[in-house]
């Protein structure tokens, strides 16, 4: 069974826990997720089952949408509401001084040290549990869009759109060293990812969520045998990526050089 949809991960579980328990409902064993969730938070997770386990790459997940919950004061070694190890109380913020550092555009972060970037092939957040610090390079995010939700001192709530690869604990840790104080997330949830959002894990139609244009091809039983596609024979011919469907199944191609390969071949519809 080839399965798209999303899913909506509780707190306190961490993503791959989480994907275990969605094998056993669906009584599946090739199963994946994209956009790993910290364990402390919650919200949508895109699942992926058999064939489409291998379309991850192809979906359009941009931008991510959040809403986050900022504890002005508290300071963690992972940036959210474990591993704290400090507590103070700063004086209150005006509005005025909380909108001035809800900042757009792309920043650049250190990613934190309790984080899934590898380093040297190991995690991060493995080195920093054996209390060794990884050498993490810098890195860029986009902020689409910040807005304040609501803000009852020490805690601020927020919600914020972000490109792939943005991390909002370090979003929120740029906040804090713009306010002069040590913070930490208390609570984050993620809304969205580009189109895909919660509803009740409903079947999706994964050719509406590729981030690919759609390419024809004079003769479809090129596709059902997986012979050699010539670019003459393509209605599109411009370089690039493009999926080709058929009435059962789809191919992912590739034009480049004026060469044609395929990406994927012959992946089932659900």
């Amino acid at each position: 069974m080839n399965k798209l949809f999303v899913a909506y991960k509780p707190a306190n579980i961490s993503s791959n826990a989480f994907l275990s328990t969605l094998k056993k409902k669906y009584k599946v064993k090739k199963a994946g997720f994209s956009g790993t969730l910290d364990p402390f938070a919650k919200g949508v997770l895109i699942i992926a089952f058999n064939q489409y386990t291998k379309l991850f790459r192809f979906l359009d997940k941009t931008p991510k949408h959040y809403k986050a919950t900022i504890w002005l004061g508290a300071s963690s070694k992972s940036l959210d509401k474990h591993n704290i190890t400090e507590l103070t109380l700063p004086l209150a913020f005006s509005k005025e001084q909380i909108k001035s550092t809800l900042i757009k555009g792309e920043l650049e972060f250190i990613p934190p040290q309790f984080s899934a970037k590898r380093v040297q092939g190991k995690r991060a957040y493995e080195l920093a549990k054996r209390g060794e610090k990884a050498e993490l390079k810098t890195c860029k995010m986009h902020i689409y869009e910040c807005k304040m939700l609501h803000y009852m001192h020490p805690f601020l709530s927020i919600e914020l759109s972000v490109s792939e690869g943005a991390y909002v604990r370090s979003y929120c840790e740029i906040i804090a060293l713009k306010l002069g104080v040590k913070a930490t997330l208390s609570a984050l949830e993620r809304l969205s990812e580009g189109k895909f959002v919660y509803n009740d894990e409903k079947s999706l139609n994964v050719l509406e969520y590729l981030n690919l244009k759609q390419n024809s091809l004079l003769d479809l039983n090129k596709l059902e045998n997986g012979t050699k596609i010539n670019l003459d024979e393509l209605e599109i011919q411009d370089e690039g990526e493009y999926f080709i469907e058929d009435k059962d199944f789809f191919s992912v191609i590739r034009i480049k050089d004026k060469k044609v390969t395929y990406l994927l071949n012959k992946v089932e519809k659900c």
